[in-house]
């Protein structure tokens, strides 16, 4: 097999490994190799050794009831790729937490929590809410976690709540869209109630700023 042959050999196992990996993280329930190998349109025994190489490096891991489920080594990347993103989406935080005059953040889905990934306060209130990076939440509680949950049946507008994370505090935030892979909100809190008119349209279009900025 000449040099040509066996690099686009390569390229096509690389691009099958991709759509699996693709594919097992679709699947809330997992998949099994039959199933894979029907969506890839490929053999059984080619997916196997495929399994075997994501396996191998944590990509994929096969359950006691034998269905593909991602691995360890995802989530691995995950974190690793954190940074990252949370440093594309700074600018236009900052510029949310100046023109809202309240706390903003990005939060994104983490084992099925709320985590917020990036804060920025305000530099010009008296006094304003102190959010930590790192925070957990149920995506049942709170704007942030809400607006994701909008976000699932595409509704891009921003929500609000009171007092449900904090007693005492406001916040709304409105979902990340368009950005393959990430499920993730952009909101404000505060301690005094907010303008959600004029709030929720500078959250929405900071969404879709930061949506722009990682696609």
């Amino acid at each position: 097999m000449d040099t040509a042959a066996r690099a686009g050999e390569t390229a096509q196992t690389l691009d099958r490994g991709l759509r699996l990996l693709h594919l097992v993280a679709e699947a809330a329930g997992g998949l099994t190799v039959t199933e894979a190998a029907n969506r890839l349109g490929i053999g059984r025994a080619a997916v196997y050794r495929l399994v075997g190489a994501l396996t191998a490096h944590g990509m994929i891991r096969r359950g006691g009831d034998g269905r593909l489920r991602l691995g360890l080594g995802v989530l691995h990347l995950a974190r690793r790729a954190q940074p990252l993103l949370a440093e594309g989406a700074l600018p236009a935080l900052r510029r949310l937490a100046e023109q809202a005059g309240a706390t903003a953040h990005l939060t994104v889905v983490e084992g099925g929590e709320g985590v917020a990934l990036a804060v920025v306060e305000p530099s010009w209130t008296s006094f304003h809410v102190a959010y930590r990076a790192g925070s957990r939440h149920p995506l049942e509680r709170g704007a942030a976690g809400r607006a994701i949950l909008a976000g699932r049946t595409g509704a891009a507008g921003p929500v609000s709540t009171s007092g449900e994370l904090q007693s005492g505090a406001f916040g709304v935030a409105a979902p990340v869209l368009g950005v393959p892979g990430l499920e993730a909100s952009v909101g404000v809190v505060s301690l005094v109630p907010i303008e959600v008119d004029v709030v929720g349209a500078q959250v929405a279009a900071t969404a879709t700023a930061i949506a722009t900025a990682l696609s």
